[in-house]
Order: C-alpha cells, then structure tokens, then sequence
C-alpha cells in the first residue's frame, strides 16, 4: 500500500478517534481504514493504537509516530498547494507600499503594461516616505532602497542606483565647485530629512577612503524631487539617487559637484513577507518588475 496512505489515514484516525469517523472525513470505509493502519504497523513492526470496543486511542510510539507523520502530511499539503499555486492565474488586490519618488517616477509609467497583462490583479500602491510595517498595515509588499535592514522580511534585489552629489551650473559657477571632500563644509547643502542620518553623507574618497561626512544644511526637505528642483534652481548641493537626477544631469540642468568621487551604489529590492511559498499576485508583480528594470544600470538609475 501507498506509504503516504497509510500515514494519512492513522493520523486521521488519531484525530477523529476512531475507524468510522476516519473513514468519513477520507471518504472511504471503515475496513479500508482499519486495512491501511494495518499494513503501516506490519510494515513498522509495532503496535500504533490502542483498540477497544469503545475507544481507539495511540500507544506511546503510536503518538511519537503521529507527530512525526502530522508534519509530513502537511508539508505534503503545502507542496500540492504551492504547485496549484503556481499554475493559477494571479488574481486579487495588490497592496503596494513604495517610497514616493521612485514611486512616481519608475512604478506609474509601467503600472498600465502590468495590469493590461494581468487584468484579474487590482493594484493599490500607497507612495511614502517611511517603511511602512507591511502585515500591520497590510501590505502585500513594498519596494526599498538601501541597505536591508534584519528582518524576517524576504527581499529580491530588483535593480542599483547610484547616489550623485548635484549642483546647478549657475551655483557651482557663483560658489565655486568643491574640489575635494572637506570643502563641502564651505557650501550650501541639501538635506533629505526622512532618512535616518540625513546630516551624515557617506561619501567614497577618490583613493577608496570611506569617509562620513557630518555636514549643514542649507535646506531640509522630506521629498527628493523637492530637492532636485532646488538644486535645479541653483540653492545648493544635493545628495540624490540616479534614478531621479540622471535626466536633469543629462539635459544640463545639474552637474555632478565633484566629477572624480567614486559614486556609491544602493540596491532596490522587493520586500515581501516570509512563508512558505509566494502569493501568485506578488511573484508575478515581482518577476514583471525584474524583467522590466534588466536594462537599467546603477549610473543611469
């Protein structure tokens, strides 16, 4: 007889306890239960249960055998649950937490693909400014950028950014452009206050020196666009992800403050919360946004 089988039905009879109530819940009879934990005890050479005219209940190793087989009966479970799973086609509300600029700036333009190939997923994506706590809230996921915190978080790595120091050419030519790390403590700076630290910038030395630089700021502001469109406007030097200033530093309206410092690279990953197997919706919100950043690279992001 099939091992599983006969594992199945002993741990229902435990449960149910007894033949008759066994058989009813696996849909067959009671001799067919009575034969398969038959079989399983010949085959272990030990007795499971106890049997009387009025009770059935498990003999010591009967119960050391039950909590065994009761876990390999649900990991069994699970794993017939993850493959259907996996054949399903993705539905429901997605819930989506992701920090506001690259929000706006990289998940909107592409949401209308997305939907148009998964038309059975909704998608509500909250834009902030703070990790939020995604069972508490409710999320099904977010989008983070920065060193991952520990956490029992999954994360999958999406795509790299760099951090560029960015300055309008009108500033640099009316204060001067710095030329080395300590002389940004002669200019006027831009600070991005929702970031823990937002004072300190971690900074790369041309000669690989790691350096954090503990510096004022001119302005301090909870929104990086915000930012960007003042450093655009000439009010000082800012600390901002590729992915928002490449454009600006493309058109000119912004140079780069120090052209030698090596850039510092973040990762963007898709933090979602553990178990033992990926709601359909988010997998596939995940590998969509894998395959549609696959071109990008962390200097021109």
């Amino acid at each position: 007889m099939d091992r599983l089988t006969e594992m199945e039905a002993f741990a229902t009879v435990v449960d149910q306890g007894g033949f008759t109530d066994a058989g009813k819940k696996m849909g067959i009879s009671k001799s067919a239960v009575s034969k398969h934990v038959s079989s399983l005890e010949v085959r272990l050479g030990a007795r499971l249960l106890n049997r009387t005219t009025r009770r059935v209940s498990p003999t010591e190793i009967g119960l050391a055998y039950y909590d065994r087989a009761r876990r390999v009966l649900n990991d069994a479970g699970e794993a017939d649950a993850l493959v259907t799973s996996m054949q399903s086609v993705p539905t429901g509300l997605l819930r989506i937490s992701v920090a506001t600029d690259f929000g706006v700036n990289h998940i909107s333009p592409i949401l209308g693909e997305f939907l148009s190939e998964f038309p059975d997923i909704t998608v509500n994506m909250v834009l902030n400014n703070r990790h939020a706590e995604l069972i508490g809230e409710g999320f099904d996921m977010a989008i983070r950028i920065g060193e991952m915190e520990d956490s029992t978080l999954r994360a999958r790595k999406l795509a790299e950014t760099s951090r560029r120091m960015v300055a309008s050419p009108g500033y640099l030519e009316q204060y001067g452009r710095p030329q080395k790390i300590d002389d940004l403590n002669d200019h006027k700076l831009l600070h991005y206050s929702n970031q823990a630290n937002s004072a300190v910038w971690k900074l790369t030395a041309p000669s690989g020196e790691k350096r954090q630089v503990r510096t004022t700021g001119w302005l301090t502001v909870n929104d990086g666009q915000s930012l960007l469109n003042a450093a655009v406007s000439g009010l000082g030097i800012a600390y901002l992800p590729s992915f928002l200033c490449a454009d600006a530093l493309e058109k000119g309206l912004v140079e780069e403050a120090i052209p030698g410092l090596p850039f510092e690279t973040q990762g963007i990953y898709a933090v979602y919360p553990s178990g033992r197997f990926t709601q359909p919706k988010v997998r596939t919100f995940i590998d969509f946004l894998v395959h549609s950043f696959a071109k990008k690279t962390a200097n021109n992001w």
